[in-house]
């Protein structure tokens, strides 16, 4: 049973860029899929971006290509989320979350294993 710990949230200015953390302990990710989703206000879980378990496919929901990368190092445990020029519409909770395989996907319902978010707010 894999536990997710994100961290690394806070409150930023327009056009400024963050990284997100998420600690994976309880097993290796390395057979894991994993992906990044966030909840922004009055709107359910979106997808941001997925990684393959050894880092050859990701991709992006449009809203954030160009901005936002999904990266991991399999050697800790860890992925991350570098967000870049920041915009007041990123603004959320932000989620990892894994599977048990290595099927890419955006759909929430496919991934086994989530963290409890980290919040984002970016002001303009």
């Amino acid at each position: 049973q894999l536990q997710l710990v994100e961290s690394g949230g806070r409150s930023v200015q327009a056009g400024d860029s963050l990284r997100l953390s998420c600690r994976v302990s309880g097993g290796s990710i390395i057979r894991s899929a994993m992906a990044w989703f966030r909840r922004t206000p009055g709107q359910e879980r979106e997808f941001v971006a997925f990684i393959s378990r050894l880092s050859r496919t990701t991709f992006e929901t449009d809203s954030v290509k160009g901005r936002f990368t999904a990266s991991r190092n399999n050697d800790v445990n860890m992925l991350y989320l570098q967000m870049n020029n920041l915009k007041p519409e990123d603004t959320g909770v932000y989620y990892c979350a894994a599977r048990k395989s290595n099927g890419a996907t955006a759909q929430a319902d496919q991934y086994d294993y989530w963290g409890q978010g980290t919040q984002v707010t970016v002001s303009s």
